[in-house]
Parts: C-alpha cells; sequence; structure tokens
C-alpha cells in the first residue's frame, strides 16, 4: 500500500465529481465526506467505482442538487424510508459507470434478534463509529475549506499499513449487532490476505451462533467472495477455526480429520479439498482460466467469465463432499471412499437449496463437475482407450475442460512420482480428448437416428423397447463399433431388433 501525503490525498480526489459534490455541499451549508471502502482503496491503489458520501445533514437533499448540476448522464434514485439516495454516472467512453451513494451521518442501536438497527441522525464521528472496521471507518472531508483532510479516528491507516482487520470499538458489540460482520471479517481478510487482530478474532468464536440469524443468500454473498479471492483457503480456515463453518456449512466442516485403523490413516479430507480449491484459484482468475484450451467452445451461459470461474471454483470445494458419507474400512484395501463422486453429486442440490443459491443451470454444472471428477483420473489411472475418452466427452459436453482443469488440480499426492505418473497420463488424456473430438465431434452429439425414427422403424409405441434400442445404438457409437452416420445407424438398430 502507500501512505498518501496531504496533498497526494487532494490529488487522488481530483475529479470533477468530488468538487461538484464540495461545491453543492457548500452552497448547502452541509458538511460532507467521502468515506468507507473508496478511501480504503485508495491507499491500496485499487480502482473502485462505488463511492460513499456521508452528509451530516440530508444526504437525500445533496444528491438531488448534485444530480440536477450532473444532468441526463446522472440517473438519482431516492430510497426515503433509509434515508439515503443513489446516484448513477454513465462513464466516458472506455470508462465504468460511477455509483456514488449518499446518506445522511447517523448512530445506531440494535436489538439482540435482528440485525436492522434504531437510527437516529449522527455527527461524524456517530456514523465512524458505527463502521464494521478501522479500515473501512476512515474519510476525507470534501468540503473545501478542508478538501482532502483525512479524518482517521482508530487508526485505520495504521491497521491498513499493517495489515490487520479489526473493530472501531468493543468487537462483541460489532459482531453481536451485526452478525453478517463476522462473515465481513474474514471475507476482507481472505481478499486483501490479512491477520485477523487477535481480540476481534476471539470475539469471532465468543459470537458465533449469532450468525443463525442472518439470511442464507447473505452468507452465501460472503462465501462467493471468499472463493472468489486469491487463496480462498485462508477464509475457509479462518472460518473453521472461529467455529463459524460447522454452524454455516456443515458438509464441508465433516470432511475434516484424520481416523487411524490398523496402522492406515486417510488423509485430511478437508485439507485436501483447500489444496484442490487453491490450486484451480491458481489456475484461474476473474478474467479467463489457464489450462487445456484446445476445445473450449462459446458458451452462453456464462456471458461473464468471472461467474464461470465461480461455480467451477465451487466444483472445487465440493467434489469430495460426499467422502464423509461413503467411508467405510475394509481390511485388505484400507479405507475406502466408494462412490463418493456419485453421493456428492446427490447432495449439490440440497446444499444449493438450503444455502439460497440459484437453483438453475449453475448448480447443474456444479453437480456434473462433482460426479464425473473421477472419471478422468480413473482413465488416466488404466490404459487410455478411445472408448473411454468418447464417453468422457459425450458425458462432460462443453464442460470437459472445466472437468480437466478440476481433476488435475485434485492430483495433491505427496509421493512425487505418482504425482509425475498421473500427469503423464493425464497429458495422454488431453491429447486423445482433443484428437477423438476432432475426428468424431462428440461433444453434444445428436445422434444420427433418435427415437421418433426408431417407434417408425419397428412400429412402435413409446415403451421400454425404445430405450433399449436407443441405448445399444448409443453404446455402439461410442465404443467405436458404428460410426454416428444414419445408414449405418439403422442397420446396426435392424441387425439387433432381428436378432
Amino acid at each position: 500500500m502507500k501512505l498518501l501525503t496531504d496533498e497526494e490525498l487532494k490529488q487522488a480526489l481530483d475529479k470533477h465529481i468530488f468538487h461538484l459534490i464540495s461545491e453543492t455541499a457548500d452552497e448547502l451549508g452541509l458538511e460532507c465526506y467521502v468515506i468507507g471502502g473508496y478511501v480504503r482503496d485508495l491507499f491500496l491503489e485499487r480502482p473502485s467505482n462505488d463511492i460513499d458520501v456521508v452528509v451530516i445533514g440530508s444526504g437525500i437533499l445533496l444528491a438531488s442538487e448534485v444530480q440536477k448540476k450532473l444532468g441526463k448522464r446522472a440517473h438519482l434514485s431516492v430510497f426515503k424510508n433509509f434515508g439515503t439516495a443513489q446516484i448513477k454516472i454513465r462513464g466516458e467512453k472506455g470508462q465504468g459507470e460511477i455509483e456514488i451513494e449518499f446518506v445522511g451521518a447517523r448512530k445506531e442501536s440494535y436489538s439482540h434478534d435482528s440485525r436492522k438497527p434504531v437510527v437516529e441522525d449522527g455527527t461524524i464521528e456517530d456514523d465512524q463509529n458505527r463502521r464494521d472496521f478501522t479500515i473501512n471507518a476512515m474519510a476525507l472531508c470534501l468540503n473545501k475549506d478542508r478538501f482532502g483532510e483525512l479524518v482517521d479516528p482508530f487508526d485505520g491507516l495504521y491497521d491498513l499499513e499493517d495489515g490487520i482487520i479489526a473493530t472501531p470499538l468493543d468487537p462483541d458489540i460489532t459482531f453481536s449487532d451485526d452478525p453478517l460482520r463476522m462473515m465481513r471479517c474474514i471475507r476482507f481478510a481472505t481478499q486483501l490476505n490479512f491477520y485477523i487482530e487477535d481480540e476481534t478474532f476471539d470475539a469471532l468464536e465468543r459470537n458465533k451462533e449469532r450468525i443463525k440469524i442472518i439470511s442464507g443468500e447473505r452468507i452465501a454473498e460472503e462465501l462467493n467472495k471468499i472463493i472468489l479471492s486469491p487463496i480462498p483457503s485462508k477464509g475457509f480456515i479462518d472460518l473453521e477455526r472461529c467455529g463459524l463453518l460447522e454452524i454455516i456449512f456443515p458438509e464441508l466442516y465433516a470432511l475434516q480429520g484424520i481416523e487411524t485403523r490398523n496402522g492406515r490413516a486417510h488423509k485430511d479430507n478437508f485439507y485436501h479439498t483447500l489444496e484442490v480449491l487453491d490450486n484451480v484459484a491458481k489456475a484461474t482468475g476473474v478474467t479467463g482460466v489457464a489450462g487445456v484450451q484446445e476445445y473450449r467452445s462459446a458458451d452462453e451461459r456464462w456471458p461473464d467469465e468471472k461467474d464461470r470461474v465461480l461455480w467451477l471454483r465451487w466444483a472445487a470445494l465440493l467434489h469430495d463432499i460426499g467422502k464423509p458419507k461413503s467411508k467405510k474400512w475394509d481390511n485388505t484395501l484400507g479405507w475406502t471412499f466408494h462412490n463418493h463422486n456419485y453421493i456428492g453429486e446427490k447432495m449439490v442440490p440440497q446444499i444449493f437449496r438450503r444455502m439460497k443459491l440459484p437453483m438453475n443451470e449453475k448448480m447443474k454444472y456444479v453437480e456434473k463437475l462433482v460426479g464425473l471428477h473421477m472419471r478422468p483420473i480413473a482413465i488416466a489411472d488404466d490404459e487410455v482407450t478411445d472408448s473411454a475418452v468418447r464417453r468422457l466427452l459425450f458425458e462432460a459436453g462443453d464442460d470437459i475442460d472445466d472437468l480437466m482443469l478440476l481433476c488435475n488440480a485434485d492430483i495433491t499426492s505427496k509421493n512425487e512420482e505418482r504425482k509425475r505418473q498421473f500427469r503423464r497420463n493425464f497429458e495422454l488424456v488431453e491429447e486423445k480428448l482433443v484428437a477423438i473430438e476432432e475426428k468424431d465431434r462428440i461433444r453434444n452429439m445428436k445422434f444420427a437416428v433418435d427415437g421418433e425414427e426408431i417407434m417408425q422403424m419397428f412400429n412402435l409405441q413409446p415403451s421400454r423397447e425404445v430405450g433399449i434400442l436407443k441405448n445399444a445404438m448409443k453404446e455402439a457409437i461410442l465404443d467405436g463399433v458404428i460410426p454416428n452416420e444414419h445408414d449405418a445407424c439403422v442397420e446396426f438398430l435392424n441387425s439387433i431388433h432381428n436378432s
């Protein structure tokens, strides 16, 4: 981070919009500040188009007057019940939209069973007291005579410099008043790779049960931000250490631990899962994925690449979620987790529903990757046959490259020779995937003869027999017995129907 001088702070605010707000506030006789994340990100040298302005007085009045001066390129939304207003300003060419939230300074008090505060008008000090963390409580004055002056009563600047997450006031009160701040605490520490101050972390442990009053949607929003962080494992380890994980994500919590019998132990599947998640995070970013690219095609499910990366990382987080339910001891084999991928696949919709995550094609994508994640490994561990690769391509479809990336990330063996062997076999699988797709176009393949034609050919009604014939044709195509061509399929169907 950069410690900005007073002059540099003024220069950082030397933008038309801040001078306009300053001029308008002075005309109205209102004291105003830019506060929170925008100020924090100035010091972290992170670009931001989201600006929070706190006004000692009416935020709605200031926003309305600023919008009048901006004219048609600015849209004003007023939320009278909350005493806030928002201006959205269309960006210049090549620049994003700017959002400015105006709110009157306030002080808050809470009841024990709700995170909705009782709000009263307040001073800038009152407003900073109610902020979640010291690094988010810093404010820069926008009035002309104090333009760019930093107001930092809790030494947030020093915490920013030292990489510390701490609350402005008593953390027990901060977290008990609004338990979502516990998730935000861990999220900020993960995103910024900061350390949670000891007393603040202890308060997370003491107040963990309060998280139960927070909705699944709000918790999922914070989890998504943790998952999209550069090293997401940091957040999940903190969630486990403070006791929140067992409450909000019991299935993931159940993965932890090592059991030993007859001197044979299995790995800790919680830490293995986090290693896989970090491996996927290293291979992905919010703008794209590094990995098997040769057969990626455009996919209308993901108009925003960041969205695809999020759900790929969710698949990494859930890939072994079925292991606790499938764990068994075998006197010959030791610990086994047979069919954990299929058990995990069935658990995905239950987890998504409880967490209020989308029950649509995004859930189905995660479900598919969890169900298929053992297939490439099984192929790589055995002889890499054309038939096995065809089936993998057919079942994975457009998600084959993401599946391969996940499976590569899943190779976490501490045995370097075994790891090298897996890598070599994976290269063979990847080469065959590309070659077979180029030759046979298996992905999302439509069969040359469909169920309707099969019924016409043999004068059948919809029945089990139609399904048996169709499946036999599919198996013959995937095994390479016949090509996916109309005449060859008709001849094959006639031969098995008449036999």
